[in-house]
């Protein structure tokens, strides 16, 4: 069995861990070989691409059983993650989104099906009861949403579609169906993004100027995203640099189209 590690790990820092020297470290991405799995709590397991010898890890039931008392404190400390599309979240706009959907009327520029698809209310409202939208949301009045079709018919034809989502819908998105790659664009320090809000109102490209709090908000929702769907990412760029990042971007794409993708199994079979 081959598993994906979705997050870092060092058995010297690990309490749990009968013999720390008996444990194999490895990090977010890296390939493990699962060689036995009859512990329920440890299982052990090496390097694909370092090989080398066996090493214990720990069990899917014990990180989750571990995971689960790490969330419930971060419930007691304070709003997670999971909860956080406020109404303000909601008020999602597909202003560049092809294939979108929305409920408003056409204006005279507008062709159906160019930028958006456009339809009655009641339709779509009929359409998001049946399930059939990855996301929809309001904005003074008007339904906008991405139906899930529309994915689909981007994927059979060969193409690639790339989408600009809320995190909440990677449930939706990550299954043998889309088989999905994930980027996440994190924030940088706030000191690095404050530093570059300054260097593009000086440059003339934004008149918007952002206080120190709307920054720290940017910075401190970035980590709650990585926090609560970090599992589902294959990727995290940070963005203190948007040349270099779009790079990684590029590369990391290019990458992914001349390599074989690892993914879990039940994708597959």
């Amino acid at each position: 069995v081959f598993v994906k590690c979705h997050f870092d790990y060092n058995p010297y820092n690990d309490n749990l861990i009968p013999c720390k020297e008996a444990g194999l470290t490895f990090s977010k991405g890296e390939i493990l070989q699962i060689v036995n799995r009859e512990d329920p709590n440890w299982w052990q397991a090496s390097h694909v691409k370092e090989g080398g010898s066996a090493g214990l890890i720990p069990s899917q039931f014990l990180e989750e059983k571990r995971k689960a008392f790490v969330r419930r404190d971060w419930d007691n400390s304070g709003p997670f993650c999971g909860t956080i599309s406020s109404k303000k979240k909601k008020k999602m706009m597909y202003l560049t989104t092809r294939n979108a959907v929305t409920s408003r009327k056409p204006r005279e520029d507008e062709k159906d099906g160019q930028a958006y698809k456009f339809v009655s209310r009641s339709e779509m409202e009929a359409d998001i009861k049946a399930g059939k939208y990855l996301e929809h949301g309001e904005y003074e009045g008007n339904l906008y949403g991405t139906k899930i079709d529309s994915i689909l018919e981007v994927v059979q034809t060969g193409r690639t579609c790339i989408l600009d989502v809320n995190p909440q819908a990677l449930k939706v998105l990550r299954t043998s169906e889309f088989m999905p790659y994930v980027v996440f664009i994190a924030a940088p320090e706030l000191e690095t993004l404050r530093a570059m809000h300054k260097a593009v109102v000086d440059a003339g490209i934004t008149t918007k100027l952002l206080t120190d709090s709307d920054l720290k908000k940017t910075v401190d929702e970035s980590a709650r995203i990585q926090r609560a769907y970090n599992h589902y990412f294959d990727l995290i760029i940070v963005n203190d640099n948007l040349d270099k990042a779009f790079e990684k971007l590029q590369t990391a794409i290019e990458k992914l189209r001349m390599e074989p993708q690892w993914v879990p199994i039940s994708w597959v079979y």
